[in-house]
């Protein structure tokens, strides 16, 4: 018999354990386990079978393949989105749940697959500026927290309360996601599901119950898969011990269940695209300046930009559209708004970096109002609003509206804001303000604001906003509580020009794809250095009608692909005019109605296995036999 990789005989030698056969005999039936003799312990030889069985396989067999796990699933995203590893990158994580004996410092094993994911997935975040190297570690070393938890919430799901894998790994996984969605202001990024976005009947189900549900469809049916595995074949990668697990019954039972599951979310997208009717909405021209963020703006630039955007709206102009889009902050001269109640002293005490003439002045507003008047379409543009009043001054991240009947009209000012970015967590609580600088970052928005022209309404989001589910969901609903009217289009104004045309680009249009399909509403991006894009209901990224930039040579418009013919990727860092007349949807979604209703009963379920970890196991009746 073989015990791990040593015979029971070489074990006995090693331990200094030989005994007469009559000796074993006699310990291996009483009940005393240990003798001293000579100063040494013996043990018997069925302790020393029992011994070798009870002790955990190597720490760095699981942690090999643990990093396995997380290197597959960085390559199903971009850059490489070799999106078919996904539904097999999770599967050592799997069988790490699936055996009944954890491995040596498992927990630590997976935390190191993690890491593998994390750190390269987020490693875009360090062109922001260079304290951001700092936030990458910690926000990789935050993400890949998630890995161990979702093996040790799963294990106590399976082998302390006997769920089947094929539920108990969905379900944590899918709340654990959720989980990430909101805390600490929410990361959702990054998604199992998101590397499947080219597969549009797949992600459809986002209507009814989110992204996470395609999440869910996949950890489960890798579950099955899971499943089908020899437990000798586990043995060969090492992080099962031969005789430490018998077949698991019901196995195919298990794969017939996920292939039913999968071929009916399939069936329901093939359905939904079917029945998709869109129809000529507005007809929207986006801007796509190409200019380096930074955390100070050189005073030079200002100008620069503005000339840049305006020539490109002229050349925009051409194709006659209604809306024109430009990126978030990419009007850098600040929107003024004082109370008229307020004198040149109390203006300069509550905004001594500012000139107190400066707040009577309206030529941004002018020149706004003529440039909307100029191009007979109305503005969204991108710009930073100052707010002076008796309580002070409020500095805010806004879309501001601009119609040719009216000039400037409302606006928008972003409500989901960056921690640390754009905020100090904790720095808005009395008890805390003092403990942090005065006027650092973003005052918060404070409700959702349509913009509504000619037949039709608008709804804006900025930046990172339509990253996180729930954010993009409540202003969607919001707007639609407050009239009968629907939303018609959803308008994203961001400013990637941190990021240098990192697979960061490519990860922010993802997101606002399925934040498409989860509400049924096409979606238009104006974005600095890329990706600008105008997405239909059903997530489809769809080829502009226009796209041209500058001829560098003759300072001329050109048209030229939307997809680089080199890399087959969408274009980035180039100044650019997408034009499209945008496809309106008539369809209903369950999630817009409902939010994350299954998403959260997914994480109530995790908290409760969790909180069931010190409760004591049902006895059963072969326990008290």
């Amino acid at each position: 018999m073989i015990v791990g990789n040593r015979k029971i005989e070489t074990l006995m030698d090693d331990a200094n354990t030989m005994t007469a056969p009559e000796t074993q005999t006699r310990q291996s039936q009483s009940v005393p386990t240990e003798k001293r003799k000579r100063g040494r312990v013996e043990l018997s030889v069925q302790q020393i079978i029992e011994k070798a069985e009870n002790e955990p396989v190597k720490f760095r067999y699981a942690a090999i393949w643990s990093a396995c796990a997380g290197l597959m699933l960085w390559a199903s995203y971009p850059p490489l989105s070799w999106s078919p590893l996904a539904w097999i990158a999770i599967l050592p994580w799997l069988l790490m749940i699936r055996i009944k004996q954890p491995t040596r410092r498992m927990l630590l094993a997976s935390y190191v697959g993690g890491l593998c994911f994390t750190i390269p997935a987020l490693q875009w975040m360090r062109y922001g500026d260079p304290l951001m190297y700092i936030g990458w570690m910690a926000l990789a070393f935050y993400i890949a927290a998630y890995v161990p938890a979702f093996i040790g919430i799963t294990r106590i799901a399976v082998h302390r309360w006997k769920f089947p894998l094929l539920v108990a790994a969905p379900v944590v996984w899918t709340g654990l996601e959720y989980l990430r969605g909101f805390l600490f202001t929410g990361f959702g990024w990054y998604y199992l599901g998101h590397s499947q976005v080219q597969w549009l009947e797949l992600i459809q189900i986002s209507d009814l119950v989110g992204a996470y549900g395609v999440s869910f469809v996949m950890v489960l049916f890798t579950a099955a898969v899971a499943l089908q595995i020899p437990a000798s074949w586990i043995q060969r990668i090492g992080i099962l011990k031969p005789g430490a697990e018998q077949a698991e019954p019901q196995a195919m039972r298990s794969l017939i269940i996920a292939t039913a599951v999968l071929g009916t979310t399939l069936g329901y997208g093939y359905y939904r695209c079917s029945v998709a009717d869109f129809q000529p909405g507005p007809r929207v021209a986006l801007i796509q300046g190409n200019f380096r963020a930074s955390l100070v703006v050189p005073p030079n630039e200002y100008e620069e930009s503005f000339l840049v955007h305006n020539e490109l709206t002229g050349m925009a102009v051409e194709h006659q559209p209604d809306v024109i889009v430009w990126p978030e902050g990419m009007f850098r001269y600040a929107l003024l708004e004082a109370d008229e109640n307020l004198s040149a002293a109390d203006l300069s005490q509550i905004a001594p970096h500012i000139s107190p003439g400066s707040w009577r002045n309206s030529d941004v507003n002018s020149t706004l109002a003529t440039m909307s008047e100029k191009a007979g379409a109305a503005l969204v543009i991108g710009l930073g609003a100052y707010v002076a009043s008796t309580d002070g001054l409020a500095q805010y991240n806004a879309a501001q509206f601009v119609t040719p009947e009216t000039g400037i009209d409302q606006r928008y000012d972003k409500l989901h804001r960056v921690p640390f970015g754009e905020y100090i967590p904790g720095s808005d609580y009395p008890l805390l303000s003092g403990f942090f600088p005065q006027n650092f970052g973003l005052t918060a928005g404070k409700q959702a604001v349509p913009f509504d022209y000619e037949s039709w309404r608008f709804a804006p989001v900025i930046c990172f906003e339509d990253t996180v589910p729930h954010v993009t969901r409540k202003i969607t609903h919001a707007i639609e509580s407050q009239s009968d009217k629907p939303v018609d289009v959803l308008i994203n104004l961001s400013n990637d020009g941190w990021f240098a045309g990192s697979s960061e680009h490519d990860q922010h249009l993802i997101t606002a794809q399925f934040r498409a399909v989860e509400l049924r509403k096409p979606l238009v991006r104006a974005a600095n250095m890329g990706i600008s894009s105008c997405i239909d209901g059903n997530g489809q990224v769809l080829e502009p009608e226009v796209f041209m930039t500058k001829d560098q040579v003759n300072w001329q418009p050109r048209e030229i692909s939307f997809i680089d013919p080199e890399t087959g990727t969408y274009r980035k860092k180039l100044e650019a005019v997408l034009v499209q007349t945008v496809p309106l949807d008539n369809r209903s979604s369950l999630y817009l109605m409902f939010g994350d209703w299954f998403a959260a009963l997914c994480l109530f379920a995790c908290g409760a296995l969790i909180f069931s970890r010190w409760f004591p196991k049902r006895k059963t009746a072969n326990s008290n036999a």
